[in-house]
């Protein structure tokens, strides 16, 4: 009765600690999660260095940090500061209405002969469209220089969860094993099962991130890219929305540029526009059906729907660090009841 009492007040008390531990490393949950993601993506990076350089953990953890920092970690420094500017001055030219929604409308309108009638027949009334977009885009154009700003402002604070970032993505790279073996044995169940669960984390955490974030910063990059090519202002901007648009099924990129392409057909720029859908629709488009399954694999591709729950929910409950978070928790959650219901749970259990 002591024995069982005594275990039962420990784990009262371990679960008591842990929960204060999480909440003292609460402001810097993002900077560990990162970590945590570019840990298990430059894994294998870290596996391939080490067997060239021996036993030297330090070294081999720093060099793998020094590739992941020229990889990823400069690129979106770079973009982040081109993002910050274009942004600021999106806005600045809506709100001087260099940039004015309404008068796109009118452009629109006036390239279709018969379009005016048949918005009068239907009920439609263009002064209230001409409004609603007008303020919406004033909004749209202030929430996205806020956010601009907001980084910008926060420099230090971005600058020291960076640090920290880069500080324990060193450590998880280098102990990394250790690591993992510390949290196997803390789990009660057989090795077997255990290693399953691991090696199932691993593949559906790896999975995911390369399946949402590559695919969605190529179909960005490609956007960005046509967008600065056809001379469209904000190409920068324009990149890093349909980017983010992208990780969500049924939305994409496509909210973006098939817009442009109407106001371009509109205003008699034909060549533009038709370059624009035939690069929209093919280069695009395909971006997702062909680098996913590569960067993904059939197996662990979720459904559109659950794709876009999670992704939403994540958004909406843990700001942008959602869009990575949610997926991943998903992917996460249906591995591990797969695993469940194929080998742990009690009509299979040995």
């Amino acid at each position: 009765m002591q024995t069982v009492l005594e275990k039962r007040t420990f784990l009262v008390l371990l679960a008591t600690i842990t929960l204060l531990f999480a909440f003292i490393l609460r402001p810097f949950w993002s900077a560990i999660f990162w970590a945590v993601v570019v840990t298990v993506l430059f894994a294998p990076v870290q596996a391939r260095v080490l067997a060239r350089m021996g036993k030297r953990r330090n070294g081999a953890a720093l060099l793998t940090l020094l590739i992941g920092f020229v990889i990823v970690i400069i690129p979106v420094l770079a973009l982040l500061g081109a993002f910050i500017a274009e942004g600021v001055g999106f806005y600045a030219r809506v709100e001087s209405r260099e940039i004015d929604p309404a008068q796109f409308i009118d452009q629109i309108v006036g390239a279709i002969p018969f379009l005016p009638e048949l918005m009068v027949r239907i009920g439609i009334d263009t002064d209230s469209i001409r409004e609603y977009l007008s303020s919406s885009a004033v909004a749209i154009s202030e929430f996205i220089a806020q956010q601009a700003l907001s980084i910008g402002r926060n420099t230090v604070s971005f600058t020291v969860k960076l640090a920290l970032m880069l500080y324990l993505t060193f450590f998880l790279l280098r102990d990394g094993e250790k690591l993992v073996g510390m949290m196997k044995d803390a789990v009660p169940l057989s090795e077997n099962r255990k290693q399953l669960l691991f090696n199932k984390f691993v593949e559906v955490t790896r999975a995911t991130i390369k399946g949402n974030l590559l695919v969605a910063v190529v179909q960005g990059a490609l956007g960005g890219l046509i967008f600065w090519l056809l001379d469209i202002p904000a190409p920068v901007l324009w990149s890093v929305v349909m980017a983010f648009l992208s990780l969500i099924p049924a939305v994409g990129a496509a909210l973006v540029w098939v817009p442009v392409a109407i106001y371009l057909y509109a205003t008699g720029a034909w060549m533009d526009a038709s370059v624009l859908v035939a690069y929209g629709a093919v280069i695009i488009g395909l971006a997702d059906n062909i680098l996913r399954p590569i960067l993904v694999g059939r197996d662990t591709k979720l459904p559109d729907y659950i794709v876009l729950f999670s992704t939403m929910g994540g958004l909406s409950l843990m700001g942008i660090n959602g869009f990575v978070i949610g997926p991943l928790i998903a992917a996460v959650f249906l591995a591990f009841w797969n695993i469940f219901t194929n080998d742990i749970s009690p009509d299979t259990d040995d």
